[in-house]
């Protein structure tokens, strides 16, 4: 039996297992978006949303919790990108390969550098099972906390709700939509690399951040009167 067959295996019983608690959760939900999303929507959402997430999460005990965070996370990208809910900052999506390492750290950070100015989104177009323990230890050295952090799928609902998308290592996986600013970002994959090696790469990506940060906050009128002071 392969391993992939195995995790379909274990996600089926755990859907099972927990169908009454995610219909819960999808009813809290339906809540939240009412007149928004119909309750068949909410809940093939948090259908998919568990399904996706456990077929790579090595620790089930959480993916209730993660269900509800990441499906009300899409729903709220959705709910953006039909014009069903006005966004009043703009939206970055950082994705990476398995978005336990780059796509984490990126996040984090201009999270730190936006003080709320910014929305925030990372994703993976293979997730692994956890983040990189190396990147969580980088990252920990700076006072950001990435341990209740996880690797999320990449959906088309929150590329569609993104201003920015900011891929790193694959381009050519993530839809591309008109109106929407991409880059390319080139940076060493920090995947089995020691924490002294990570800091670089982490560095790398801070600097990267604060300059993305910048350039979405600029504020003309904020300038001008620099210039005439």
């Amino acid at each position: 039996m392969t391993e992939s067959h195995e995790n379909r295996q274990e996600s089926s019983r755990g859907l099972q297992e927990n169908t009454e608690l995610l219909h819960r959760i999808s009813n809290r939900l339906t809540d939240k978006f009412a007149g928004v999303f119909a309750a068949e929507t909410v809940e093939r959402y948090v259908f998919e949303t568990y399904t996706a997430l456990a077929r790579t999460a090595k620790i089930t005990t959480h993916l209730p919790a993660t269900t509800e965070h990441f499906a009300n996370d899409r729903l709220t990208a959705l709910a953006k990108s039909k014009g069903a809910v006005a966004s009043e900052v703009p939206e970055v999506l950082f994705v990476c390969v398995q978005n336990a390492g780059r796509s984490q750290m990126a996040a984090a950070l201009l999270t730190v550098e936006a003080k709320g100015r910014i929305h925030v989104r990372s994703a993976g177009s293979l997730p692994a099972a956890e983040l990189d323990p190396a990147v969580v230890a980088a990252m920990a050295e700076m006072g950001l906390d990435l341990t209740r952090d996880y690797p999320k799928p990449l959906t088309d609902d929150v590329v569609r709700a993104s201003d920015v998308v900011i891929t790193m290592g694959c381009g050519d996986s993530c839809p591309i939509y008109p109106g929407k600013r991409y880059e390319d970002w080139e940076l060493a994959d920090p995947a089995g690399l020691p924490v002294a090696a990570v800091r670089i790469v982490r560095d790398a990506i801070h600097d990267r951040v604060k300059a993305l940060a910048a350039s979405l906050l600029h504020d003309p009128s904020s300038e001008k009167e620099e210039s005439n002071a």
